[in-house]
């Protein structure tokens, strides 16, 4: 009986789902999150009577054929790149981008990540890293004296020293853009990888053409809807019932066929 595995295969999505659902809110207060969204397709179909072909010696053909079928699969889980809200921090190093673009990340391996979690913080060398010490490219160092930082709209980081009335520029930020972000891959930590579907980067400074501006003393917040992602977790769970009420269902006729006598 196909209905056992259908339902089999409808209950696998919605568990799924659920999961995708789950990190979602999981994540709701994780800086600069991108929601997730999982996509389905249906399965391959039975043909039992083609549709067009022959249906008697005198030409007539079947004008709507017989096709069953097999259940659901998963496609992909979609990451749903839209910029959330901008809460103000007040730190000097908290930096939001308001509009495309991500950070670009050294790390320990010497391969370049990608984030958009502006909370970034310096370590015993003044070198401006992320909160697992990971350096911020191009590797800008605040100077011990240095008595504030600003970082203006278009990434130029300013340091004020004593002494001196004009501020002193320690580095240019720039920012990548993708040609599909979607495509870009989670290592966790709040950062992406670059690969063959999301394309090279191509970097800029901020403010350019296509590109975010830098707010300073900003955090993205995660663009987790929490009445939205509750919505679809009802109903996943009411998909995944009617599916199990598909398996009991072809159960209960499997074992009025083998009581027959």
């Amino acid at each position: 009986m196909r209905s056992l595995n259908i339902g089999a295969t409808g209950m696998l999505a919605q568990q799924l789902n659920v999961e995708v659902i789950s990190n979602n809110i999981a994540n709701m207060n994780t800086t600069a999150y991108q929601r997730r969204r999982a996509e389905f397709q249906d399965l391959l179909y039975q043909n039992q009577r083609r549709a067009g072909a022959n249906s008697s010696d005198t030409g007539t053909i079947v004008p709507v054929g017989i096709q069953v079928g097999l259940g659901v699969k998963t496609a992909s889980v979609y990451r749903i790149t839209e910029t959330g809200n901008l809460t103000l921090t007040e730190n000097s190093l908290d930096l939001a981008i308001n509009g495309k673009g991500y950070f670009q990340i050294t790390l320990p391996s010497g391969d370049t990540a990608y984030t958009r979690a502006g909370s970034f913080q310096l370590d015993n060398q003044g070198n401006i890293v992320t909160t697992d010490g990971y350096t911020v490219e191009p590797g800008i160092t605040v100077p011990a004296d240095a008595t504030g930082i600003t970082v203006n709209s278009s990434g130029e980081v300013l340091a004020s020293l004593d002494g001196q009335v004009t501020p002193s520029n320690l580095g240019q930020l720039s920012l990548s853009t993708f040609a599909n972000e979607a495509g870009l891959s989670s290592v966790g930590d709040n950062l992406f990888l670059e690969t063959p579907a999301s394309g090279a980067p191509s970097s800029s400074t901020p403010g350019s053409t296509g590109y975010g501006t830098i707010e300073q003393g900003f955090l993205e917040t995660s663009n987790v809807n929490v009445v939205e992602e509750i919505t679809n977790l009802i109903t996943a769970q009411r998909a995944y019932e009617m599916n199990s009420k598909v398996i009991e269902t072809s159960d209960q006729m499997m074992s009025t066929v083998s009581q027959m006598r």
